[in-house]
């Protein structure tokens, strides 16, 4: 990995204070290993919305459809609807770029405290299908404002869908511990996730040396906050991996360090690369906002990226910085700034460029 463009949306809120330090230490990491990056800053967003009535511009995809990374901070404000932000510019963006696997980390760092008591090694992926299921578009409303007023929401899952994301997970799993969850509900919810467990089955016959065991939601949640450190890799439907996915990182001590890809696998559409924590205007414009979760992002779409080396260099300069008890913004217990914690990654990345491609 030479060289590679990259466009960079702000977005809205904490996005604005956290994306510039992962774009710093990102940097950082670049100059020790040798890659030429390329950054297109794009104004995307609430205050575009605000100017010009858009999220993004009409030709917004055909724009960035031709780079190799999407790095994205935080999309939502108060002044314009949940609805209206997510659906005309995130969604699009995952959606037409066929971007289906969400994975994000959950990994417990020496220097955070877990709200648990005794939360083990906890070290673990969730693979959430990201394009389809629970967040379709497929559904509306009927009798609005009269007493027979309804809504439908339909969740659709495809053969298609499911297999692909669970082999994406089988194949993860096959990498680290050889062991796979499944989240599911199929006790309550009697069309769709029988149909998950039966694709979940199916996948597993073509990986046999992984052992795999399923959960329904309800104790699944559980279990997180009872035994988290006992997961490898954890594979849902959209909106149960998406609550998964904010209850991990809970554990692990706060959402503010938690990553997140948005992969396209094939590469056939560039991948997306974001925090967890979305745009959190009760903290925006403080400068205390967490910038972990933007940087390990950072090294997420480094390592997507060919660059494997320059992204065990972030990892490795996270470890150290958090492990020192220094620089710890106050979601962590510390009275750091959001640019103070981005400037010490930065500089551990830079300080120790031997040490890192031995962590790598």
């Amino acid at each position: 990995m030479p060289s590679a463009k990259i466009a960079v949306i702000e977005g809205d809120g904490i996005g604005k204070e956290v994306v510039p330090e992962g774009v710093k230490v990102v940097e950082a990491a670049a100059r020790v290993f040798g890659i030429d990056l390329t950054w297109d800053h794009l104004d995307w967003g609430c205050d575009h919305h605000a100017r010009l009535g858009r999220m993004m511009p009409e030709n917004g995809l055909e724009r960035i459809a031709g780079h190799d990374a999407i790095f994205l901070g935080a999309i939502g404000w108060p002044t314009v609807s949940d609805v209206q932000s997510l659906w005309t510019l995130l969604m699009p963006i995952r959606r037409n770029f066929q971007q289906y696997v969400n994975l994000r980390p959950v990994r417990l760092f020496n220097g955070v405290p877990s709200p648990l008591a005794r939360p083990g090694t906890i070290d673990f992926y969730i693979v959430r299908e990201n394009n389809e299921g629970e967040y379709s578009e497929v559904g509306g409303r009927m009798f609005p404002g009269t007493d027979q007023e309804m809504v439908i929401q339909d969740t659709v899952l495809t053969r298609f869908g499911c297999d692909r994301v669970m082999k994406f997970a089988f194949e993860l799993a096959r990498k680290r511990k050889r062991r796979l969850t499944s989240a599911t509900k199929s006790n309550g919810i009697i069309h769709t996730m029988p149909f998950w467990d039966e694709r979940f089955r199916a996948v597993a016959g073509d990986f046999p040396d992984v052992v795999t065991e399923q959960y329904h939601i309800d104790i699944l949640t559980a279990h997180f906050v009872r035994r988290p450190s006992s997961f490898d890799v954890v594979v849902a439907s959209n909106l149960f991996g998406d609550i998964l996915s904010d209850l991990g990182p809970a554990v692990t001590g706060t959402i503010g360090i938690a990553p997140s890809a948005n992969l396209n696998p094939e590469r056939r559409f560039p991948s997306m690369f974001e925090p967890v924590h979305g745009s959190a205007p009760d903290i925006a414009g403080k400068n205390i906002a967490n910038p972990i979760g933007q940087i390990w992002s950072g090294a997420m779409m480094l390592e997507h990226l060919g660059a494997k080396d320059a992204a065990d260099a972030i990892v490795a300069a996270i470890e150290r910085v958090l492990a020192s008890g220094e620089n710890l913004t106050p979601d962590m217990g510390g009275n750091a700034s959001t640019t103070a914690l981005g400037q010490a990654i930065a500089d551990a990345v830079s300080a120790h460029p031997v040490e890192a491609r031995r962590h790598g």
